[in-house]
This record gives C-alpha cells, sequence and structure tokens, in this order.
C-alpha cells in the first residue's frame, strides 16, 4: 500500500522513541540510566487513583460529553481563576485526552494552508509536526538567551503569520518568562493581531521564577491566546491522559468539532481521576518541587566536574539542556551520534538536541533518583573523557 504523501513527512518523536529503546534494552538485562524520561517518576497520588476506582465501581464508564464533564471543567475554571485570576465560562474550556491533543485541536482550528507560525528555539518535538498535518508553515525564531522579545519576533513578521507559540516553562530549556517579557511579546502580538497558543503544561514545576501566563497581561491578549494545560506533569498523571485548552468560545467550540471526529470525549475514568487531582488537597506539590531543585542542583553540580560541556540552569520543568558541541569529533559530530554513542557505549539514554531544533545540545532528565543521577553523570564524565582523547 502507498502511504499518503503527508505521513511519509511527518518525523517520529526522538523523544518517545528513544525513551522506548532505553526500555527495551532495560528489558533485556542491559543496566541503562535513563535521563529521557519527559515524565515524573513520583506515582500517582493515592486519592486520585481511588477516585478512579470509585468510578469504575459506580459504572462511571460510559461515553461522557466530548469536551469533558461539566464539574471537570468547572475544576478547571477555578483553577485558572485562583492561579491566575482569570476568568472562563464552561464554554471556553475542552477537556482533550492529554495536552498533546489539546494542541493538535487548537492548531487545526486555527491554522489554514500556509498560515505561518513562530516557533521559539528550542522547541518541544511535536509543534512543527502539528503544523505540518495543518498545512501551515513554521517559522523558527532563534535567540541567544533562547528567549524572544517583542523586537525579535518583528524581524520575523510576515503578512502571512497568524500564531506564537510559547511554552513556559520551556522544554527542554526550563527558562521562565517573566511578567516584564510577557508584557512585551503581547504588546507585540497585539500590534499584529498574533494569536499565542500558550503551552503551561510544566506551570507547577517552577524554582526561583513564578510561572506567569501571558493570558494574565490584559483582557485584550487574553482574548487572542489559548491556554493548553494538563495533570500529566504536576500531579504525575502523564499516563491518565487528561489535558485542556482554555480560549475564545468560537475557538473552542471549533477544536470541539474537530474532537467529535476524532477521539470523542477523554476517558471517562481519567476525567473523574483529574477532578479529584485538581479539587482535592494539594499539599504535595511543595515537596515535589522541592525534591525536583534538589535534583536540579545535585545535577548540575555534577556536570559542573566535567570538562568542555556548558549547562543551561533550568528555572522551571525538570530539564537540563547542555551544551556538548566542543567536544564533537571527526566520528561524534553532532547531538544524535552524541546520543547514540552515549548509549551504546556508556548505556546512558537522552535526547538529542536536534530534536529541539539546537544540534549543540543534549537534554537531560531529572526526573529519576538521586543514586541514577549520581551513576549516571559519573559515566557521562568517562564518555566524555574518551572524546577528548
Amino acid at each position: 500500500m502507498k502511504l499518503s504523501t503527508l505521513t511519509q513527512q511527518i518525523q517520529p518523536s526522538l523523544t518517545l522513541s528513544i525513551t522506548a529503546k532505553a526500555k527495551e534494552m532495560k528489558k533485556q538485562g542491559v543496566d541503562v540510566i535513563s535521563f529521557a524520561a519527559g515524565e515524573p517518576d513520583f506515582d500517582t497520588l493515592s486519592n486520585v487513583k481511588n477516585a478512579a476506582k470509585k468510578a469504575i465501581d459506580e459504572g462511571f464508564t460510559k461515553y461522557t460529553p466530548t469536551s469533558g464533564i461539566p464539574e471537570l471543567k468547572q475544576a478547571i475554571i477555578n483553577k485558572v481563576r485562583k492561579d491566575h485570576y482569570l476568568k472562563y465560562r464552561p464554554t471556553e474550556v475542552l477537556v482533550s485526552n492529554g495536552a498533546k491533543q489539546a494542541l493538535f485541536n487548537i492548531i487545526m482550528a486555527l491554522i489554514d494552508k500556509d498560515d505561518e507560525v513562530l516557533i521559539p528555539v528550542p522547541y518541544w518535538v511535536s509543534y512543527k509536526e502539528m503544523i505540518k498535518i495543518a498545512g501551515g508553515k513554521v517559522v523558527f525564531v532563534k535567540s541567544k538567551t533562547f528567549k524572544v522579545s517583542g523586537d525579535l519576533l518583528e524581524k520575523y513578521l510576515s503578512p502571512k503569520t497568524k500564531m506564537l507559540i510559547l511554552n513556559s516553562p520551556n522544554n527542554p530549556t526550563g527558562i521562565v518568562y517573566e511578567e516584564k517579557d510577557l508584557k512585551d511579546i503581547a504588546k507585540f502580538c497585539l500590534k499584529h493581531n498574533i494569536i499565542v497558543l500558550s503551552d503551561e503544561i510544566y506551570e507547577g514545576i517552577t524554582y526561583e521564577k513564578t510561572q506567569h501566563s501571558i493570558a494574565e497581561v490584559n483582557e485584550k491578549i487574553k482574548n487572542l491566546t489559548i491556554i493548553i494545560n494538563g495533570v500529566s506533569k504536576t500531579y504525575a498523571m502523564t499516563g491518565w491522559r487528561i489535558g485542556y485548552a482554555l480560549g475564545s468560545e468560537e475557538v473552542i467550540k471549533a477544536a470541539t468539532r474537530i474532537q467529535d471526529h476524532t477521539t470523542s470525549n477523554p476517558c471517562s475514568i481519567s476525567q473523574k481521576a483529574a477532578l479529584e487531582a485538581l479539587t482535592g488537597l494539594q499539599d504535595h506539590l511543595p515537596k515535589l518541587v522541592n525534591e525536583y531543585k534538589k535534583r536540579r542542583d545535585f545535577m548540575l553540580k555534577k556536570l559542573g566536574e566535567i570538562k568542555n560541556i556548558f549547562p543551561i540552569k533550568p528555572e522551571g520543568a525538570f530539564y537540563v539542556f547542555v551544551n556538548v558541541s566542543k567536544l564533537y569529533n571527526q566520528k561524534v559530530n553532532h547531538s544524535m551520534t552524541f546520543c547514540e554513542k552515549l548509549l551504546e557505549e556508556a548505556k546512558i539514554a537522552c535526547i538529542p538536541g536536534i530534536a529541539f531544533g539546537d544540534d549543540n545540545y543534549i537534554r537531560l532528565s531529572f526526573a529519576t533518583n538521586m543514586i541514577n543521577i549520581d551513576r549516571g553523570l559519573t559515566r557521562l564524565k568517562n564518555f566524555c573523557q574518551t572524546l577528548l582523547v
């Protein structure tokens, strides 16, 4: 059978494929230490699991409204009002099968053939493929600081520019946009009527800085913004697949129609679990963030002992983006071969920076325990020394 032209143009997710390869090696008995994971290593909270069990026992196993059960949508509205002082109505909320589907639905609802979408580099791997599927054109915005500003965005503007994708805290750098940054970007978007797709999935995991949504700046930019979030990272619920989008009623209705004909509603049981996650006690979060901070600081300390590599200190999420280009040689000359050799020789799995648009870097996840971080970075140090010989 001949595959469609579009399918042949879509690249597989390097983050998922490398994580899967590392897991397969572990199954075969290989002592692989994985820094590839894009998910918390903590278990889902017991009260959340109990809510799911209760839903099953009570027979809550049928279809729900496509856009989500009313009580979950209200819990999302209450959360956003409490955390960001933003007001939304139930008709402005769409619950999807993970934040990834929420992003995809919105992109499909808004992007036409040849519409241009501004994406700051480095970026999460799926953005460009989603835009490609929608028929749009990706315009990569490069900055030495890995942060964009209104002035920088002006240089990439064209009559076809329709959307900016903003990800804060950022995957893979962990950079967090401050209020002054967001005001500057909002000014640019309002001037040119640019839609903002604000990916805030790592919202709950920040360290020295507080996460703010660009929709907080003023009502005008809120009307141009679609917020994407979910329960995967903050509540260690990656496999439950619950994400959501908040935006204008017109956009949310259009995205809901797309979901009508793709997946219909998210899993009914997962929705009940997500409801408990959002409305139950939140005292786990400070502990979670504190543990990640300890791991981050330990990883940065260990990386600082390795010559000719340069990590970026993350302000949020659970990744360290590390410049390894000084170690490139004839055999290891880009991030993909670096990661392949690292897995083959040192039995360490990590993600090549090329997946995020920057071939000078690799991404290390500290969503693993201290013992693995210590053992893994000792192996990394030894591997890097072999490249200097």
